[in-house]
C-alpha cells in the first residue's frame, strides 16, 4: 500500500474515533423548547458556553488548576442528604454505592424507642423520585427485648423535602459559580 495511502486511513481512523467518542446520547440532546434552547446556533453556543458546558481554546494553556473531578460533594442530593442528617451518627456510607444507612437514634427523652435511617440515591438528578428514603423505629422494653419495624410516614416525606430544597439550592449555587460569561464574537439580535 502507497504510503499516503496509509496516511490517509490514518486520518480517516482519527476522524471517526473523535466523531464516535463526542456524540451524545439521544436522551441528552437538548428537546425541542425554544425557552430553554434558544433556536439561533450562536444563542446555543453563548448559553452553553456560560453556563460551564462545551469546550473552550481560552482555557487550554492553563496550567494553575488541576482537572474537574466529579467527588461525593460535586454531587447536590449527596450533599444535601449528609447535610440534613448530620445530627445522626452515620453507620454506613458509600457514595460509589448510592446509599446512607445511619445508626440507631434517640433523642434522649425516650430511650426506648430509637429510629434508623437508610437512603438510596436512584438517580444523580434532583427530583422527587431520586430517593428511597426508609426509616425505621425500634422500640425495646425494660428486659431489652426489642422490636424493629419499617414505618412509612411523616418522617419520611419530611425527609425528602428537606433534602430535595437544599440539593436545589446547592445545584443553583454550583450553576451559578460555574457560569462565565461568553467572550466570543456578539450576537446580532436584530435580524
Amino acid at each position: 500500500m502507497p504510503k499516503f495511502l496509509n496516511l490517509r486511513f490514518i486520518h480517516i481512523i482519527f476522524i471517526a474515533i473523535f466523531a464516535l467518542t463526542s456524540c451524545k446520547t439521544i436522551e441528552n440532546l437538548p428537546g425541542g423548547d425554544a425557552r430553554e434552547n434558544p433556536p439561533d446556533p450562536r444563542e446555543r453556543v453563548k448559553k452553553n458556553l456560560e453556563e460551564g458546558r462545551g469546550f473552550r481554546l481560552d482555557n487550554l494553556g492553563n496550567t494553575g488548576k488541576g482537572g474537574d473531578f466529579m467527588f461525593a460533594s460535586a454531587n447536590e442530593l449527596w450533599r444535601a442528604s449528609l447535610d440534613t442528617l448530620d445530627f445522626m451518627p452515620l453507620s454506613s456510607v458509600n457514595y460509589s454505592g448510592g446509599i446512607i444507612i445511619t445508626d440507631w437514634y434517640s433523642d434522649g427523652n425516650n430511650l426506648d424507642e430509637s429510629v434508623k435511617i437508610s437512603i438510596r440515591f436512584l438517580t444523580n438528578e434532583v427530583r422527587a423520585d431520586a430517593l428511597d428514603i426508609k426509616v425505621f423505629y425500634k422500640k425495646c422494653n425494660q428486659v431489652a427485648s426489642c422490636k424493629v419495624s419499617q414505618k412509612t410516614g411523616s418522617l419520611s416525606a419530611e425527609l425528602k423535602k428537606q433534602i430535595l430544597s437544599k440539593a436545589t439550592i446547592y445545584k443553583k449555587q454550583n450553576k451559578d459559580k460555574n457560569f462565565k460569561p461568553y467572550k466570543g464574537s456578539s450576537v446580532d439580535t436584530t435580524k
